[in-house]
């Protein structure tokens, strides 16, 4: 199968800061993948370079069988790369289904289609009840929902999330895991996410890589990768594993 994206050797600095180094992954079609590691990994740069934020000071990223190295933030949207920020700073002056329509105006610039289209998202999503209401005047849970369902709004073939979990409480957590699952197994939309809420990754993913000092230290099935002794020591730490994993 051909992975719909490879990252081949990236390293990205900035002067003499070494944020990531010879990172390679790929992820398939269809794939939840999680890229977890402590505070300073290079987790967002990784996501950066992949989205054309940055440019990857050396080596190659592959989207949809095409070398996009070299590609701006916007021309990826175009190919089918959405993404969500860690800091979501939501616009004052617009509701939810502005903000979803916002989204829509990427495949389209009629403002009645958009204005559809993001109907048919919030209704999708669960927030239709929401659509008139300013985004700053909603709970922060539903903040993200509204931008993740922008991001959906853009038709992405791959959507990266950046700690959307953040901040949550476990109610909250299990409804972004509902919308994730959604996102990946209704909508068919392959999903790489960045979070620190163990829960969501080890109950979503499909495989995990982790990040430590900007290089992979493993990649694998959840299970497998949380249980290893240098993901342990570099970010997960012992009582994890005895609490979380019974010890193994």
């Amino acid at each position: 199968m051909t992975p719909l994206l490879r990252v081949e050797r990236m390293t990205k600095t900035f002067d003499a800061l070494v944020a990531n180094r010879e990172v390679s992954f790929q992820v398939n079609q269809g794939d939840l993948f999680g890229i977890i590691g402590p505070n300073g990994a290079g987790k967002t740069t990784l996501f950066n370079c992949i989205a054309g934020r940055y440019a990857p000071t050396s080596g190659r990223i592959f989207f949809d069988n095409r070398d996009v190295t070299s590609l701006s933030a916007h021309q990826m949207a175009r190919l089918g790369l959405a993404r969500t920020f860690q800091v979501y700073a939501a616009s004052g002056d617009l509701t939810v289904l502005e903000n979803v329509m916002v989204g829509c105006f990427l495949r389209t610039r009629s403002r009645f289609k958009a204005r559809q289209r993001a109907s048919e998202i919030l209704e999708e999503f669960g927030l239709a009840d929401l659509a008139d209401t300013l985004l700053v005047e909603v709970p922060v849970a539903y903040q993200k929902l509204v931008t993740a369902a922008t991001a959906v709004a853009t038709r992405p073939k791959l959507l990266l999330l950046d700690e959307v979990a953040a901040g949550l409480n476990p109610t909250e957590v299990e409804q972004i895991m509902a919308m994730i699952r959604h996102i990946n197994q209704n909508r068919g939309i392959t999903v790489i996410l960045i979070e620190h809420v163990m829960t969501l990754v080890m109950n979503l993913c499909h495989r995990i890589m982790v990040l430590d000092s900007g290089e992979k230290i493993a990649e694998g099935p959840p299970e497998e990768v949380a249980a290893l002794p240098a993901v342990i020591k570099a970010y997960l730490g012992e009582r994890y594993v005895q609490t979380q994993l019974g010890g193994q």
